[in-house]
């Protein structure tokens, strides 16, 4: 009872799809019965099938029923009035206009009272409770007096009275026939309804979660477009051109490139993943994606998980400087002492006057040798005893300018080959000055290492191709200030690419692998990233991404680190 009650008073606010397409059928069935029956009056002229008792009535009813028929039609367009009012309303107009048009054809003997079947069955299909009933007694009251009427005039006999008889039980049981169906019908609606509310809520509830998961994901369709992305995916693509909607290859092309590649792999498990990256639009995140196939269709749409390997770099990293913050602490002294041991005696023994060109060469390769283990543990004390960082606003075409100085004076480096160029005047970063110092000394003096030699080896000459090349700049989507250090060295191997950040990595005879391995530390700590691209040409570009300046209020705290 409760469901049909709470039914009742929905339809009384508004009508129901279902209920509207009866409403317009009904007001169809009008317009087309009104034709055929002035078509057969016209037709069977002069003695007419139709209307022959009262032909000018007849017309005149047709013309005012067609007209009413118009009126509901237009009506129904616009969904008004409201149900009770709409059901009464067309039962009194369906009754009085067929009672007088049979009235006008002779009475019942015309049989046109059948018409009165499918308007009082589709009102009854609309009507709640009783009101089927009423809408039935409105059809036989109006049979009778028509009767009545057609008697009294001579049309008909007193015979005809069992054949109104007849014709009113007929539209009651038409009538009751269709209340169980109308209510079944709405109780259909009703849970059809609740389950599309049910349906909506949850797409709704599915997209709420998507949008607000931590984890990056989109789906694209077989033809590359995006279909799907929440706002993590979005800001790492970039928010302006990652919709739904879009071509994921003008969206971020190397990510198409992954897709292809994986997708038009010749053996493929279900759940394999394409383990390459990317950089993430800002430019200061590197991303990993993973595909999966959505469906068993070929080509089937794929859902691309993006991971931020910057996270799981922090904290592998955390790991492994707590590793050796604690080995630095236990062992730092025993290693030096000794080493510094070897190293005196290697000196003295390369004193001694009796010795050779071979076993000079071996006390030098001694003290070298000892001279690297000490700057190994000097970086790794360096990283166990790391203070938090102490930004500052640093204005950095002129910081860079006296590190310029500084560094080639400290190196030897002919200044005409370490070019510094700057965008634009106003670049500024927050950051500590001394671990910057230091992070960039790192870059520049790997970058001194492996380029100079390439130069020389050009015969460029000290006025030649440049060494170094230090640019200031800002990335052109999302306006970050970036500091790039660049060389025309051998550059990296492919396979080294993910592994330059390890420390302790190295390929050189003479480095200690930590060079890299802090510079980054040192930027993550505050805020910033340091990436790795191989330079077009030949050579290598390390680019270290500052810190969003319209977040500095909000994170450079001391002592926190800067997301």
């Amino acid at each position: 009872m409760d469901s049909q009650a709470e039914a009742v008073a929905g339809g009384e606010s508004a009508q129901t799809d279902l209920a509207w397409r009866i409403v317009g059928l009904t007001n169809l069935y009008r317009l087309l019965a009104v034709v055929v029956m002035l078509s057969v009056h016209l037709l069977t002229q002069p003695v007419p099938v139709f209307g022959n008792s009262a032909p000018r009535l007849f017309r005149g009813v047709l013309a005012v029923y067609f007209a009413l028929a118009a009126l509901l039609a237009l009506a129904g367009r616009r969904h008004w009035p409201g149900r009770r009012t709409l059901v009464l309303t067309h039962a009194l107009i369906d009754a009085g206009a067929i009672a007088l048009l049979m009235y006008a054809s002779g009475g019942v003997g015309s049989n046109l009272g059948i018409l009165l079947v499918i308007p009082v069955g589709s009102m009854a299909l609309l009507a709640v409770g009783r009101e089927a009933l009423t809408i039935a007694a409105i059809a036989a009251l109006a049979i009778l007096a028509q009767q009545i009427a057609s008697q009294l005039q001579g049309y008909s006999g007193t015979s005809d009275y069992l054949h109104a008889g007849v014709m009113g039980a007929i539209v009651f049981l038409v009538a009751a026939s269709a209340w169980p169906v109308a209510n079944r019908l709405r109780e259909s609606e009703a849970q059809v309804r609740r389950q599309e509310i049910d349906l909506a809520n949850m797409a709704q509830l599915s997209q709420y979660i998507v949008q607000r998961l931590r984890e990056s994901i989109l789906v694209v369709d077989p033809s590359d477009r995006i279909r799907l992305i929440n706002e993590s995916a979005a800001e790492m693509l970039g928010d302006a051109a990652a919709v739904p909607g879009a071509l994921l290859g003008e969206v971020s092309p190397r990510l198409l490139y992954l897709l292809t590649t994986w997708r038009s792999a010749a053996e493929r498990a279900p759940g394999d993943t394409a383990p390459d990256t990317f950089t993430a639009a800002d430019g200061a995140r590197v991303v990993e994606a993973h595909f999966a196939p959505l469906g068993a269709a070929e080509p089937a749409p794929v859902l691309i998980f993006l991971e931020d390997t910057s996270a799981l770099a922090t904290r592998v990293q955390q790991s492994k400087l707590a590793a050796l913050g604690r080995l630095t602490a236990s062992i730092a002294h025993e290693i030096r002492n000794p080493v510094g041991a070897m190293s005196h005696a290697a000196q003295l023994l390369g004193e001694s006057s009796g010795l050779g060109p071979a076993e000079l060469r071996m006390t030098e390769i001694m003290r070298s040798n000892a001279q690297r283990v000490s700057a190994i543990v000097d970086n790794v004390l360096r990283l166990s005893r790391r203070e938090a960082p102490r930004p500052e606003r640093i204005a950095l075409p002129e910081w860079c300018a006296r590190f310029r100085a500084e560094f080639c004076a400290t190196t030897q480096c002919d200044a005409a080959r370490f070019h510094l160029q700057a965008a634009a005047t106003d670049l500024e970063a927050s950051i500590d000055p001394s671990q910057l110092h230091q992070i960039l000394w790192n870059l520049c003096e790997n970058a001194y290492r492996h380029g100079r030699g390439q130069a020389d080896g050009a015969g460029a000459g000290a006025g030649g191709e440049p060494v170094v090349e230090l640019l200031l700049a800002r990335l052109p989507r999302y306006g970050r200030v970036c500091l790039e250090v660049s060389d025309r060295g051998p550059g990296v191997q492919a396979h080294d690419v993910e592994r330059i950040f390890e420390p302790f990595f190295t390929r050189g005879a003479h480095g200690t692998g930590l060079g890299l391995f802090l510079a980054r530390e040192l930027a993550e700590i505050n805020g910033a990233t340091l990436l790795y691209e191989a330079r077009k040409g030949g050579g290598s570009t390390f680019r270290l991404v500052f810190a969003d300046s319209s977040r500095w209020a909000s994170v450079m705290l001391p002592g926190a680190p800067v997301l």
